[in-house]
């Protein structure tokens, strides 16, 4: 998604979910933190209104930008043929089952309903927002519309990261940082405001079509003096149908209110729209 579309759509956009206090990797409701929002914003390609753009004019690394497309190019999204899919949806979060229905119609329209009472509120957005953290990451979008519009270079570092050679992406207001080994991104940072954040993928398949599909990752976040605030542990079994890569499941565990919590979301009857 770029920051400049304002497109209505279904389920709130990250940024705007955020504003409102739901963020799409966190459970419940964020208050005053300003590391979900940024994180939000993150997830749509959006700098934070607290980030700095850097000024200094920086000229493309020709090697650098090709390995990053390849990545790019390698990494499995729904296609420009997708026309969308409905499910029914069970949310379990440690032993209590909720149950629903989601559409998932393209990387910026997605509709979720699930009977959680009115108490349960922040819980239904919080499921929403992964649905549509799910519809955003899946859906098609070309390399010249992401991080290809930036300059990329590659850090100067020493050769040999286990996880590959780190790319930075110049004036996205966000700092952003992948590894990428084997055509794979492998990790992602982000510096955003008072907060950072980095993605491992631990785990990832290769489709049908050759492609990478991330299976499991932890995002790790961290306070502007370097402290961990919080860590998300993601585990997706995809479903293929028609030659399409759809949520089959999805297990998150988290730390909220000095306690692990354990939700799944599982996918079941898909129709295709």
């Amino acid at each position: 998604m770029n920051c400049e579309d304002k497109e209505q759509t279904k389920t709130e956009s990250h940024g705007e979910s955020a504003a409102k206090g739901v963020c799409p990797h966190h459970s419940g409701t964020v208050g005053s933190s300003d590391a979900m929002k940024a994180h939000a914003d993150a997830a749509k390609g959006c700098p934070s209104s607290s980030a700095q753009t850097e000024q200094v004019a920086v000229a493309n690394d020709p090697a650098a930008k090709a390995l990053l497309q390849g990545a790019h190019e390698k990494t499995s999204r729904w296609g420009t043929h997708f026309t969308g899919v409905t499910a029914d949806l069970i949310l379990n979060q440690n032993g209590v089952e909720y149950k629903g229905k989601v559409s998932l119609i393209s990387s910026k329209e997605t509709d979720v309903t699930l009977d959680v009472g009115p108490e349960g509120e922040g819980l239904l957005n919080w499921v929403k927002n992964q649905i549509g953290m799910i519809a955003a990451h899946r859906g098609s979008r070309s390399f010249e519309e992401s991080d290809g519009k930036y300059p990329i270079t590659f850090a100067e570092e020493p050769a040999g990261h286990p996880l590959g050679r780190q790319i930075i992406i110049h004036t996205d207001g966000m700092n952003s940082r992948y590894r990428i080994k084997d055509s794979r991104i492998q990790q992602i940072s982000r510096d955003m405001g008072r907060m950072r954040f980095t993605i491992n993928v631990e785990e990832a398949m290769t489709t049908k079509d050759n492609k990478f599909l991330t299976t499991k990752y932890v995002v790790y976040y961290f306070s502007g003096d370097g402290k961990i605030t919080q860590v998300e542990s993601f585990t997706d079994i995809p479903l293929e149908m028609n030659g399409v890569y759809l949520p089959g499941s999805r297990r998150i565990i988290l730390v909220e209110a000095g306690a692990v919590i354990v939700r799944t979301l599982e996918f079941k009857n898909h129709q295709a729209i």
